[in-house]
C-alpha cells in the first residue's frame, strides 16, 4: 500500500463541498431574480394599477353624484340638493390625486388619460353645470330647461365615455399585470423544482462518489480489523482509498505484527512459565519434604537430648518447610487460573454453595454458624474455580468471626447484563482503607497465629471473577461485619444446560 500517490480525504471532501457551494449559490441566486421579478410584478398589481382603478371607479361615482346633485338642485332650487354636488367636486379631486400619487413614475399615459378625462369634466362643470347652478340661484325658482338640457346631456357623456374609457385601460393593465404575476409565480415554481431535482441528483452523485472512496474503504477496513480482533492475527490488513484510511490500514496492520510478535514473546514466556511450574511443583518441594522429614528425625532421635530452645528451632524449622510448601501450592494455584482452562458449563449457583457449605460442615457445627442462601442463579463458568470464590468468602466469614457465632447470608439480584453476588457476615469487619490492599497475593491484615492461611484467597476471588468476565469489590458502606459483591455475566435461558 502507497498512500503517497493518493488524495487525502480532506481534499475529496473539500471538493464535494464546493461542488454543493457552487450549485447552491446557482440557485440561490436564480431564485433571487425570480422573486425579485415576482415582487415587482405584485407590487404592480397590488400597489400601482390595482388602487388606481379602484380611485378611478370612486372617481366615476363621484362624478355620478355631481350630475344627480345638480339635477336636483334645477329641479327643486333646494340648496341640500348641492351638496352631493359639491362633496362629489372634492371626491374627484382625492380620487384624482391617489391616481396620480400611484401612478406618477410607472405610467405616464394613464396620468395623461386621467388628466384628459378631468379636463372633460371640467368642460363639463363650466359650460353647463356651473351656469345652470347661476341661474337657478339668481332666479330662486327650478329651471329644467334653463341652459339646454340636451348641451349638458352630452357634454357629461363625454366625461362618462372618457371614465368608461380610462377604466378599460386601467383592467386592462391588470389583466396583463395578474398574468405577467401567475407567469412569474409559474417560472418560480418550475424553477424551484429544477433547482431542487438538480440538487437532489448532485447530492446523490456525490453521495455515491463519497461512498465510494470513503465509506467502502473504511467499511473494508473495519471488516478486516473485526476479522483480526476475532483472533485471526495472521490476516494482514489492508485497503484502498483515500490517503487517511490507507494511512490508517497501515498503521492498523503494523500493531496486528507488534501483537503477533509479542503473542509469540507471551507464548513462549508461558511455556517457560509452565516449565518453572513443574519445577516449582516438583523439584522445589521435594527439597522441602526432606528438610520437614530431618527435621522432624532430629526431632524423635534426639528427644529429651536437646534442651527447650533446640526443640523450638526444629519446630520452626518443621512449621516453615510446612508452610513453604502450603505457600507454594497456593502460587500455583493461583498462577493456573485463566492460563489452564478447562470447557465452560452451565453452573447453578445453589447447588455449588450447597456443596460448599457441605465442605465446611465440621467447622460450621464447631462455631454453631449459619449459612443461608436463596435464589442463586445458573451461570456460565468453570465450577472448580467459582465453587472457589464461594469457598473463600465463606471460609472467611467463618474464621473471622467475633463473639457471636458466625451467621453468613449469601443474595443476588440482577443490575442489567449482570449478576451482582452479595455474601455478608457479622465478623470482626475490614477497615474501608483496606478495601483495595486485601485482594493483593499473600497481603495479610493479621499475624498468622491470630488467624490461619496464606493470604491469597481474595485476590484468588478476583482473578477468578475477573477471568469470568466480572468484577468483585469490598462494600465499604456495610457495617457491622463484611460485606463482599461480584458480578458475573446473565446466560440468557436457551434450554441448553451443557
Amino acid at each position: 500500500m502507497n498512500y503517497r500517490d493518493r488524495w487525502p480525504a480532506s481534499r475529496l471532501l473539500a471538493a464535494a463541498v464546493a461542488i454543493l457551494i457552487l450549485v447552491s449559490g446557482g440557485a440561490v441566486t436564480a431564485i433571487g431574480f425570480a422573486l425579485n421579478s415576482l415582487d415587482k410584478q405584485r407590487a404592480v398589481v397590488l400597489d400601482q394599477i390595482g388602487p388606481a382603478r379602484r380611485l378611478v371607479i370612486e372617481m366615476d361615482a363621484a362624478l355620478v353624484n355631481q350630475e344627480t346633485g345638480l339635477r336636483g338642485y334645477a329641479l327643486s332650487a333646494s340648496s341640500d340638493f348641492l351638496t352631493p354636488y359639491t362633496r362629489g367636486i372634492e371626491a374627484e379631486e382625492n380620487a384624482a390625486r391617489g391616481v396620480t400619487s400611484a401612478l406618477r413614475t410607472t405610467r405616464p399615459d394613464l396620468l395623461a388619460r386621467l388628466a384628459e378625462t378631468r379636463g372633460i369634466a371640467q368642460d363639463w362643470r363650466e359650460q353647463y353645470a356651473e351656469r345652470l347652478i347661476a341661474q337657478v340661484t339668481e332666479n330662486g325658482q327650478p329651471q329644467p330647461g334653463v341652459g339646454g338640457t340636451t348641451v349638458g346631456k352630452e357634454l357629461f357623456d363625454q366625461v362618462r365615455r372618457s371614465v368608461n374609457q380610462l377604466q378599460a385601460d386601467m383592467t386592462r393593465d391588470v389583466d396583463a399585470a395578474r398574468a405577467e404575476l401567475d407567469l412569474t409565480a409559474d417560472r418560480l415554481l418550475w424553477l424551484c423544482i429544477a433547482l431542487g431535482t438538480l440538487l437532489a441528483v448532485i447530492i446523490a452523485g456525490v453521495a455515491v462518489v463519497l461512498h465510494r472512496i470513503l465509506i467502502r474503504p473504511l467499511a473494508t477496513l473495519a471488516a478486516q480489523v473485526r476479522e483480526v480482533s476475532e483472533g485471526d492475527y495472521g490476516h494482514a490488513v489492508e485497503t484502498s482509498g483515500p490517503r487517511e484510511t490507507v494511512m490508517l490500514a497501515e498503521d492498523v496492520d503494523a500493531m496486528r505484527r507488534r501483537i503477533v510478535s509479542d503473542l509469540k514473546d507471551l507464548q513462549r514466556s508461558n511455556a517457560e512459565l509452565e516449565q518453572f511450574a513443574y519445577v516449582a511443583s516438583h523439584d522445589l518441594q521435594e527439597p522441602l519434604r526432606k528438610v520437614a522429614s530431618f527435621c522432624q528425625l532430629l526431632e524423635r532421635r534426639y528427644s529429651g537430648q536437646l534442651d527447650a530452645r533446640g526443640e523450638q528451632y526444629i519446630q520452626f524449622a518443621v512449621d516453615g518447610a510446612k508452610r513453604m510448601q502450603v505457600l507454594i501450592n497456593d502460587l500455583l494455584a493461583f498462577s493456573r487460573v485463566g492460563r489452564i482452562t478447562r470447557e465452560q458449563t452451565m453452573v447453578d449457583c445453589g447447588e455449588l454453595v450447597d456443596q460448599v457449605v457441605d465442605s465446611y460442615s465440621e467447622v460450621i457445627t464447631k462455631t454453631s454458624a449459619v449459612v443461608t442462601h436463596s435464589g442463586l442463579p445458573t451461570v456460565r463458568g468453570e465450577s472448580s474455580l467459582l465453587s472457589g470464590v464461594f469457598g473463600n468468602l465463606i471460609s472467611n466469614g467463618l474464621k473471622f468471626h467475633g463473639e457471636q457465632p458466625p451467621r453468613i447470608d449469601i443474595g443476588v439480584e440482577r443490575t442489567g447484563k449482570f449478576w451482582t453476588f452479595t455474601v455478608t457476615d457479622n465478623g470482626i469487619g475490614i477497615d474501608p482503607e483496606y478495601a483495595e490492599r486485601i485482594f493483593v497475593i499473600f497481603q495479610r491484615l493479621h499475624h498468622r497465629d491470630d488467624y490461619p492461611g496464606t493470604g491469597i484467597g481474595l485476590s484468588m476471588c478476583r482473578k477468578i471473577v475477573e477471568y469470568h468476565g466480572g468484577t468483585i469489590w469490598l462494600e465499604t458502606a456495610e457495617s457491622p461485619g463484611t460485606t463482599f459483591k461480584f458480578t458475573l455475566p446473565v446466560v440468557e435461558e436457551t434450554g441448553d444446560k451443557r
